[in-house]
């Protein structure tokens, strides 16, 4: 079975956890031992996100020089290298010395028109208290809102369009390597309305969940789990009538609400896969994701034909 995991930034990073390689190496190593017995029966291809990273990563950037810091773009492709190498090498560590497992550095085009972009949604980097984030957006322009009883940075997060790199991700994959692609959801790149064909990048983060989303279709996966630290999809989540969803189909799930910066886009690209392909998503704990695999654990998304009565 070829499956696609995309591994939340609270997954390789929880909330609080402070931004040091240390930190990140030991999450890291948890999602590489979960992950590496997968590795033994099943193709696999690794997404990841970047929302803490690539936010440390403009902060230093700025710290460098507040006149001209380091595009997006750039940074999304910096924090493809960090991460995609930790992932790399403690996946390394785990599996057989002859299992490949490689890094692909992955543009993903995006519409330049795209609404996303006049609509930042995409947190990005540390959490602050409200003055201190009033004060950097005084500062710095910068856009922020409020994420649980904190505030961090937000920025475009423009819908995925095309994978660049898809012919050597799947060249990858029929070598039985393990694929690391499309980290913090890709380098958001367009191409000019006018003028040569040339790429771009462009100042955004594409959401990580709906760019592995459309590797899992592009690379024809079976399976599309997105691990996080919840155990899955929960309606009323944190009230009184709070319940967490087993199996469900994407018409059931798009008759409810969620949070636009984190569940809602996991929703969104789980029944984009289900709907599109016919295959399943997941959602669900990093700690869980054999059982999520087998489907007895998390929220699985499935077409209506493909549940049972």
């Amino acid at each position: 079975m070829r499956i696609v995991i995309a591994l939340g930034g609270n997954a390789l990073l929880r909330r609080n956890e402070p931004l040091t390689i240390e930190v990140q190496r030991r999450n890291v190593r948890v999602a590489a031992e979960a992950i590496a017995p997968l590795a033994a029966e099943h193709s696999i291809v690794i997404v990841h996100g970047n929302g803490p990273q690539v936010g440390l990563l403009a902060l230093q950037a700025d710290a460098y020089d507040p006149d001209e810091g380091y595009p997006l773009d750039v940074l999304d492709a910096g924090t493809q290298g960090i991460i995609g190498y930790l992932v790399q090498q403690e996946l390394r560590n785990v599996l057989p010395p002859t299992r490949q497992v490689a890094t692909l550095l992955t543009m993903i085009v995006v519409d330049p028109h795209d609404p996303g972009f006049a609509h930042p949604t995409k947190y990005v980097g540390p959490v602050y208290d409200e003055e201190t984030a009033r004060r950097l957006a005084r500062e710095k322009g910068w856009t922020f809102r409020q994420d649980g009883p904190a505030w961090r940075r937000v920025v475009p997060s423009p819908e995925p369009q095309q994978i660049l790199e898809i012919d050597p991700i799947s060249w990858l994959l029929e070598k039985d390597a393990v694929v690391i692609c499309a980290g913090g959801g890709g380098i958001p790149s367009v191409r000019p309305d006018v003028g040569p064909e040339q790429l771009a990048g462009v100042e955004a983060v594409i959401d990580k969940d709906l760019a592995g989303e459309l590797v899992a279709e592009q690379v024809g996966a079976d399976l599309f789990v997105m691990a996080t630290d919840v155990d899955g999809v929960y309606l009323d989540w944190g009230g009184p009538d709070q319940a967490k969803l087993g199996q469900v189909t994407p018409e059931e799930l798009a008759g409810h609400d969620f949070a636009a910066g984190s569940m809602g886009p996991k929703v969104e690209a789980a029944g984009r896969f289900a709907t599109r392909t016919g295959g399943r998503a997941a959602i669900g704990s990093l700690a869980d994701i054999a059982l999520i695999v087998a489907g007895d654990a998390g929220t699985s998304v499935v077409r209506r034909a493909a549940v049972a009565v």
